[in-house]
């Protein structure tokens, strides 16, 4: 999880983030809506692939990327989950379950 907030701190981070969200995009599709060269690009989509928030698909001789949403908002939620009563009521509700199942084994 430390990855993740760490790859969301930087603002261009973020951007690709939201330009990815409207769909698939490519390194160069990326690059074309930023005022950046392309390993300053390079870079930042690394970060967040490192993170885990993004997914890498390879097309030929191009590579896709693609959020991954999945893990973002697990991320999201693992952190958010002590501040709000009703994830915490159903984390322990969840814990709750495991622990019976043990038992019933």
């Amino acid at each position: 999880m430390e990855k993740a907030f760490k790859a969301l701190a930087s603002t261009p981070r973020r951007r690709i983030l939201n330009h990815l969200a409207g769909g698939p995009m490519t390194v160069g599709e990326i690059a074309s809506k930023f005022d950046m060269a392309m390993p300053s690009i390079s870079k930042h989509i690394a970060v967040l692939h490192e993170a885990g928030l993004l997914h890498r698909q390879k097309r030929g001789q191009e590579v896709i990327y693609s959020i991954a949403a999945d893990k973002l908002a697990n991320n999201l939620y693992a952190f958010l989950t002590p501040f709000c009563p009703e994830a915490r009521a159903l984390a322990t509700e969840r814990k709750l379950a495991r622990e019976g199942e043990g038992d019933a084994a």
